[in-house]
């Protein structure tokens, strides 16, 4: 198997990370944080172990609905015209590929237009927005920083803006959004309950972490938190990586932390991408018997998990934030409220070698999400 990180991470990168990240970093050196301490662990029987458990089997399990289950109730009008802007890679293309097959099953139309993901290219293409007057514009990642200027004009038009997977909150301009800070907290829960159920609460576990991206922060303190309350003397060090690790020596910085810290027994990164050609790295190092866990899965840590090479990883909700959106905006085109789409929790998954469900590629978590969404459209 490749361990090449390129594709991986043009695809990962911005799976739920905001853009401000991309357009304000410099070149920021790597912080570790000392261990919360020796690691003291649990007895198998204990109270936190039990909780951890039950929380692990709870995520592991393939959800099997959406969480929206009122239906638009009444007839969607045809012939709207979306301009989705997308980020630069292909994991925002794949979301917008979604969003247009799903607008496509009510007679939308959407356009798809790229930016590079500078200031430049999002203030232009959001310039091109204001001057296609769509019926609504849909972005992910981009936080209103980038594009006040044009968010306020599209406010003034009346033109709804949807965002995802990006560090803002709903309000002045943007409709609806998903996979906000108040969403993401559940993910480091989820890391949590694996390390802590696959250790027998005797972990000793290394956090790789993107401080830059601000959206991750939940996530990480998240982690932190259940981690203790499951495990109070399970060690825990966290080590900051700048970006300019991502694709490049990210490996080698895994391998040099491991050597030097030989008792650690669980590794875990804020976000798959950063796990990209470590198995091969560990293995040509002689390194062995270390287990990972990563949030945010991707094509290639599936096949990682597939093959053995990774323990486990956070499944991401793209296809079903794609249908909410367009449900969203279905809602709002017949004179109702969002609501009930911004109060939906997006299903979420904690897969492994044993409930993996594809490592083909992105899988959708619920199996047949479209078909129940449809009939919340009467499309079935």
């Amino acid at each position: 198997m490749s361990s090449r990180p390129g594709r991986a991470v043009r695809r990962a990168l911005t799976a739920i990370v905001p853009v401000t990240a991309l357009l304000t970093l410099t070149a920021c050196g790597t912080g570790t944080t000392a261990a919360t301490g020796p690691s003291q662990a649990a007895a198998p029987g204990s109270p936190g172990l039990a909780a951890a458990r039950a929380a692990l089997e709870k995520y592991a399990e393939r959800p099997a609905a959406i969480s929206v289950t009122e239906p638009v109730g009444k007839q969607i009008p045809q012939g709207k015209k979306i301009d989705f802007i997308l980020c630069g890679v292909q994991s925002c293309k794949d979301l917008a590929d979604f969003f247009t097959v799903a607008a496509g099953e009510l007679g939308w139309k959407v356009k798809q237009i790229a930016t590079q993901g500078t200031p430049e290219s999002v203030q232009a293409a959001y310039e091109q927005a204001v001057r296609d007057t769509p019926d609504a514009v849909v972005a992910s990642g981009f936080p209103r920083a980038v594009y006040t200027k044009q968010l306020a004009q599209l406010k003034a038009a009346g033109i709804p803006v949807i965002q995802s997977n990006a560090d803002d909150v709903v309000g002045d301009g943007v409709s609806l959004l998903k996979n906000g800070p108040n969403d993401v907290g559940v993910q480091g829960r989820m890391l949590a309950s694996w390390v802590v159920s696959n250790s027998r609460a005797q972990a000793n576990t290394v956090y790789f972490d993107l401080p830059a991206y601000t959206i991750l922060k939940p996530v990480k303190d998240s982690f932190a938190a259940n981690y203790k309350k499951w495990c109070a003397g399970c060690s825990l060090d966290n080590v900051d990586v700048p970006i300019t690790a991502v694709g490049k020596d990210m490996p080698d910085r895994v391998v040099s932390y491991l050597r030097s810290h030989p008792k650690v027994t669980h590794v875990v990164f804020s976000l798959g991408l950063l796990n990209v050609g470590v198995p091969a790295a560990l293995k040509t190092a002689g390194i062995t018997g270390r287990h990972i866990v990563v949030n945010v899965g991707d094509a290639q840590n599936y096949q990682y998990i597939q093959s053995g090479l990774t323990d486990g990883a956070m499944a991401l909700n793209s296809h079903e934030t794609a249908w909410l959106q367009v449900d969203a905006l279905a809602r709002h085109f017949t004179g109702q409220s969002m609501a009930v789409d911004q109060k939906a929790a997006l299903p979420n998954m904690l897969v492994t070698k044993d409930n993996l469900p594809s490592a083909d590629g992105d899988f959708p978590i619920v199996e047949d999400y479209q078909k129940q969404f449809k009939a919340l459209w009467g499309l079935s």
